[in-house]
């Protein structure tokens, strides 16, 4: 026995120990820091002025302590300062910090002075929606107008001109000219100003930001200015500043006692960490990089609050979480208490007192506990978020470190397992998941040589949609609606609760909505004149025609906006017309090469083409064209200027790797015998980590990372904690969905075929039982040549999960649980009865959800 199957052999609940042991760090992680820092800094307003790091060396991805930071754009500040005024006073550091903050307000405005000869004169602009942008020259904060805005008075009776963002800065002069008085003279007047915006009746501007004075690299400094200005005093007025806007507590241990109300106004001391001394010619004014960074902290200080309180939860600085509506939290609570609420209803009602809970109730129970998880995850403040950041170098070591782990779980079989099966599509989803997985963590959409390839992935899954049903329909014939129910319900059970619960729309989980459209789509091709399906000429017309349908349907745009229309008009559903186009026209013609290649497979089998002795002359080339292929293709989307270039190309030439990818892998029996027990595991609950990787594991709805131990530094050690709950509890949601498919579309055993017995005319059976017949994609094909469709057209099937059991007839007999609602009556609803209930449900859940 090797030393791997030796440690696990020694304890089985190993797995369980170390997730639940993480799970509860993590928790205890939440709950101190909540203690130490977070109640008294709930929003991150504190952690967004006065801590972070740069994620990057090029000063573009900054980073505050916990929050995800919003790269504003001209768009982005329409609904806080359209038909406002905004207003900068002071030096030129502000100076600077107004235009680059213009700019992105308005990017046909000046990004710097636009006449060098007036540098200390007062500028003023408007930009597109109607922003006032205004820059008075006052180095000393000293002038009439200054004191006015900042005692509140109005420019004109009766006119509230009000500013929404008033930014004021000093200091530097008073250092550069010791005739002005120096630090004395400058806190002087910073006292003075500080005591007239606490003591306005009115405050100055919705937001009052006085600026850190600018720290300076004294090596750089011209002699006239390293003269009189000193890196001492700057961090002497800074901190002065600091202590006068944030009066520091009495307390001893301040952690359970509040602390001294600070002033109305904000301080940025960020500002000079976010410097680098090699962005600064001068000493004194740095890159327009940094600058431009500050200028966005200060949008997303005042900004981000006005956002709607929709998905995606991508700026969590300064910008509270929305309370659920009182729909919303119903359905939250329907969902995490109703496994409890039913075990406790059927243990009460036995007369034994001996209800398991390991079998009935644990799907249920642990469905509804994993959504309350991810909604405390992705909807609360007890988990920090924060942005995601590109390196090559991480993205490079995961790979590997994910290949590593893949090669070492290999294990081989006694025997040829067959074209495509089914531990070897497990494989081949898992390691594309970890692929895809990585991609998202690490926000690689930007670099086209590695969007290129997941674009690849994301098709072989579909393609496998085709391949699998196709292979299915043609051998099985079973067009029953149990079957449409059981395979739409499966792909979808979580991704609607999710909808619901987490209050998102449906298609930005594309990927369920997509393989579900694509599943309607095979089986309507395949139902039309099923009974002529074993005439080649009739099927393959069949296959051409639903190919030219839908690609039309797909061109004339405005079908589609039609159809997302009227299920807005009648079912209150809120659909991007112009996002789905893109989602399937990407992908528009491979999910019917995936059916044209499952028929080629039945006729190879079905004429015994690998007996023939120009087979195995027929493989080697077959090899030596597929290595040519993938080479050829990663030299083409290599050299594509963008992803936005590579992606017109992409549904001509996507089949290409994939078939070949297909030949390579299965291109011996010894190859066709092995596989990774790793890759295998994350296959078989890949549909659940691609959906809850969105809130559990991500952050924002894929737009950050969770965070679970605060702090940026421990980024590589969250990266592991967050990864080991990810999968543990994704693994575990998957077995609970399929439980529960299982409850509401029944188990009628005659409901899916229980043999390999020959259904059609193409082929024989070799009689085997010990194969099962899932609900979509995977085929398995035995040394004898028969193939048994073995997995659904996504990663949706554990390992002897219900379907399994289901074909074998094994599933267990249900509790009185799930009957409570039924009582003795002995009526119990079909899967079409509890559908249209659903479907209902739904219904009056989307129109409520309009009006509230």
């Amino acid at each position: 026995m090797s030393s791997s199957k030796r440690l696990f052999s020694l304890n089985p609940s190993f797995h369980h120990y170390l997730a639940l042991s993480t799970g509860a760090l993590a928790v205890l992680a939440g709950i101190l820091h909540y203690i130490i820092s977070g109640r008294a800094d709930p929003l991150h307003c504190n952690s967004l002025l006065t801590r972070g790091t740069w994620l990057d060396e090029n000063h573009q991805n900054w980073q505050p302590d916990g929050c995800m930071l919003h790269t504003y754009q001209s768009k982005d500040t329409t609904s806080c300062l359209a038909s406002r005024r905004v207003v900068f006073i002071g030096d030129s550091v502000t100076r600077s910090l107004y235009f680059h903050f213009m700019h992105i307000v308005d990017p046909k405005l000046p990004p710097t002075p636009p006449d060098d000869d007036h540098k200390h004169s007062n500028y003023s602009f408007t930009s597109d929606s109607v922003t006032r942008l205004d820059f008075f020259w006052d180095p000393y904060l000293n002038t009439s107008g200054t004191l006015s805005l900042v005692h509140g008075h109005l420019p004109f009776p009766g006119i509230d001109d009000r500013p929404a963002i008033l930014v004021l800065g000093s200091g530097l002069w008073y250092l550069r000219y010791a005739t002005t008085g120096g630090l004395p003279a400058w806190e002087a007047n910073m006292e003075s100003l500080l005591e007239s915006v606490s003591a306005a009746q009115r405050k100055p501007a919705d937001e009052v930001i006085i600026l850190p004075v600018e720290d300076i690299v004294s090596s750089k400094l011209s002699p006239e200015r390293a003269e009189t200005m000193h890196s001492s005093d700057v961090d002497a007025m800074n901190s002065d500043l600091h202590h006068r806007i944030n009066p520091p507590s009495p307390a001893i241990y301040s952690i359970f006692s509040s602390s001294p109300v600070a002033l109305p106004v904000s301080l940025p001391l960020v500002f000079n960490k976010m410097l680098d001394d090699a962005s600064t010619q001068d000493g004194l004014h740095f890159s327009d990089d940094i600058v431009k960074a500050h200028a966005n902290i200060l949008l997303n200080l005042r900004c981000n609050h006005v956002w709607p309180k929709t998905s995606p939860f991508d700026k969590t600085c300064c910008r509270p979480y929305p309370l659920p509506s009182f729909l919303q939290l119903a359905i939250i609570v329907a969902v995490v208490v109703y496994g409890p609420v039913m075990w406790y209803l059927a243990y009460t009602r036995s007369p034994t007192k001996n209800i398991s809970f390991a079998g009935e109730y644990r799907p249920a129970v642990v469905f509804g506990l994993s959504i309350g998880l991810i909604f405390i995850a992705d909807r609360t403040g007890f988990w920090l978020k924060e942005q995601k950041q590109f390196n090559p170098w991480t993205f490079g070591f995961l790979m590997l470190c994910s290949l590593a782990a893949g090669l070492t779980t290999v294990k081989r079989a006694d025997k040829d397992m067959g074209f495509l099966n089914r531990d070897q599509t497990d494989e081949w989803k898992g390691w594309m998941q970890v692929a895809i997985l990585i991609y998202h963590y690490l926000g690689a959409s930007k670099i086209s040589g590695i969007y290129n390839p997941i674009r690849v992935l994301v098709a072989a899954y579909l393609f496998m949609t085709g391949y699998g049903h196709t292979i299915f329909y043609i051998k099985k014939a079973d067009f029953a609606f149990l079957r449409i129910a059981q395979v739409l319900v499966r792909l979808n059970l979580l991704t609607v609760v999710l909808v619901y619960t987490m209050d998102v729309n449906y298609l930005s989980y594309y990927f369920s909505p997509l393989v579900s459209m694509w599943y309607l789509i095979v089986y309507g091709t395949m139902a039309i004149g099923s009974q002529y399906n074993d005439r080649m000429p009739f099927l393959l017309s069949k296959i051409a025609i639903s190919m030219g349908i839908f690609t039309w349907f797909m061109t004339e745009t405005w079908m589609l906006d039609t159809v997302f229309a009227f299920l807005e008009q009648i079912f209150s559903i809120h659909w991007s017309a112009r996002e789905w186009s893109f989602r399937v026209t990407l992908d528009l013609w491979i999910v019917y090469f995936g059916m044209l290649l499952a028929i080629a497979v039945i006729k190879i089998q079905a004429y015994r083409l690998p007996d023939h002795h120009l087979w195995p002359m027929a493989v080697k080339a077959a090899v030596a064209i597929s290595i040519f292929i993938l080479l050829w293709f990663f030299a083409f989307e290599l050299m594509q200027e963008s992803k936005f270039t590579y992606n017109p190309w992409h549904r001509y030439i996507s089949f290409l790797p994939i078939v070949a990818f297909i030949t390579l892998r299965n291109a011996s029996s010894s190859l066709r015998s092995c596989s990774s027990r790793a890759f295998t595991f994350i296959g078989r609950c890949s549909l659940e980590t691609f959906i809850i990787q969105y809130h559990l594991w991500l952050a924002g709805d894929t737009k950050g990372v969770l965070v679970l131990l605060p702090g940026t530094r421990w980024r590589p050690i969250n990266f592991v904690i967050s990864t080991i709950i990810f999968i543990y509890i994704s693994n575990h949601v998957s077995h609970a969905t399929g439980e529960l498919t299982t409850w509401i579309c029944g188990n009628k055993e005659s409901s899916l075929p229980t043999s390999t017995r020959n259904v059609t005319r193409h082929t024989a059976s070799s009689g085997s039982s010990a194969e099962s017949v899932p609900l979509a994609t995977d085929v398995h094909t035995n040394k004898d040549g028969d193939s048994h469709p073995v997995k659904p057209d996504s990663p949706v099937r554990p390992t002897r999960r219900w379907v399994d059991r289901l074909a074998d007839g094994t599933l267990p007999q249900r509790e009185p649980g799930y009957k409570v609602w039924y009582k003795e009556s002995g009526w119990i609803p079909g899967v079409k009865a509890k559908l249209v209930v659903w479907i209902g449900v739904m219904w009056l859940a989307n129109s409520l959800w309009a009006s509230t």
